[in-house]
């Protein structure tokens, strides 16, 4: 027997250096996933848009095929979520280095809805979480139901309380983090274009820069333009942009002469630009505070509603408590909150969601479902073959008509 150290390797030594190389990979290769994201932003959103497009045409092809469709379009939405949050940061990234070379970003200024949600999400970690797990639960609710309702009907009413009652509680908290402040849909930023950063030049790149703008010889032979080959030095861009060759930066298309005016008007900065975030949205107080937790409140309220019915599909008790839940927090509302685009943004956009209660509960058994059977007989075979596997959706599931 050899003294330590010589012959065969013990079982102790080996085990971490192969547990080391077992986690590096991992690692490894989801580091290469963020840069490929990162640096392929635009083709990843279309293939998103690309999935999310099969799985309307997926329900009714199969057995299950609503399952199956549903659990694509989860998926799709779950990682969408995770491409939102390392654009978000090379977004962050990207304008820091802007900042710190003294380098205006050339990226539009953001829009007040992801301005007010990214100042939140990076002012408070409670927020932030609690508006992921809210994004979370919204797509994965149809699904959960989906399951739940194999389980028998008892415990597919259990799991759609459960849902609304977890969503109203994110809210709630959304509510009071943001110090009485309106929620605004959805509660996360949205996602933003990475903005181009202009190649580092050496010093001598920069002293050659200085030669060539006082040389009017230099200016002339490097514009733009035919080459004596008859080959432009740097052709434009799709939107008429133009990129410099020594810097690889782009110049924007001059506005034509009689748009001068809407030209230099989309560049004025107007006092929301510079407002700060949290004044985007002003805060509620008294009737306006409670219209908005009734506003909260609806969607859980038809659900306990429907829970407790007998026939739900017919009895419009439950529909009548959860529209008239809605329209009495639209009327409590102080119309004086209307103030500001982002305000403005999100009472129209709740006034169009407000068109989904047409086909839910008793008005859908009652009322629209006739409306949409004879719109589904005038249409061709396929787009009618489509309308009737949703059809199938609306009138089983809760959660496929919520907005």
């Amino acid at each position: 027997m050899g003294p330590p150290g010589i012959g065969r390797p013990s079982g102790r030594s080996a085990a971490p250096a192969r547990s080391s190389v077992g986690n590096a990979l991992p690692s490894h290769w989801l580091q290469m996933y963020d840069e490929f994201i990162t640096k392929n932003a635009h083709q990843v959103s279309q293939i998103e848009s690309t999935l999310r497009s099969l799985t309307y045409i997926i329900p009714g092809r199969f057995r299950d095929a609503e399952i199956a469709s549903e659990s694509i379009h989860t998926g799709v939405q779950l990682l969408s979520l995770y491409h939102d949050a390392l654009l978000r940061r090379a977004h962050t990234l990207s304008k820091l280095r802007a900042f710190r070379s003294s380098v205006p970003p050339l990226s539009p200024p953001p829009l007040p809805h992801s301005r007010y949600t990214r100042f939140w999400t990076l002012k408070s970690a409670l927020y932030r979480r609690v508006a992921y797990v809210l994004q979370i639960v919204e797509y994965v609710q149809l699904l959960c139901e989906m399951a739940a309702k194999r389980r028998g009907e008892r415990t597919r009413w259990r799991v759609v309380v459960l849902l609304e009652a977890i969503k109203a509680v994110c809210k709630l908290l959304l509510l009071r983090i943001t110090r009485s402040r309106p929620l605004v849909t959805p509660a996360l930023p949205e996602r933003e274009p990475i903005p181009e950063e202009p190649p580092e030049d050496s010093d001598e790149d920069a002293a050659f820069a200085g030669l060539e703008e006082d040389d009017p010889d230099r200016r002339s032979s490097s514009a733009p333009g035919p080459q004596p080959n008859g080959h432009s030095s740097a052709p434009l861009g799709p939107n008429g942009e133009w990129t410099m060759p020594r810097t690889g930066m782009t110049l924007p298309s001059l506005p034509s002469p009689g748009d001068t005016s809407g030209y230099l008007l989309s560049r004025v900065l107007t006092a929301d630009d510079i407002k700060p975030a949290p004044k985007l949205l002003n805060r509620l107080q008294g009737q306006a505070y409670a219209a908005e937790v009734l506003h909260i409140l609806a969607p859980l309220i038809f659900a306990v509603a429907l829970a407790r019915s007998k026939d739900k599909r017919k009895a419009w008790t439950p529909w009548v408590l959860g529209v008239g839940a809605e329209l009495a927090a639209r009327q409590l509302r102080d119309r004086g909150l209307r103030t500001t685009p982002l305000e403005r943004d999100e009472w129209r956009r709740r006034g169009w969601a407000m068109g989904w209660w047409a086909m839910r509960g008793a008005f859908y058994e009652h009322v629209t479902k006739g409306a949409v059977e004879g719109v589904r007989q005038r249409l061709p075979r396929l787009l009618s073959g489509i309308l009737e596997d949703y059809e199938y959706l609306w009138e089983n599931y809760h959660f496929s008509t919520s907005p």
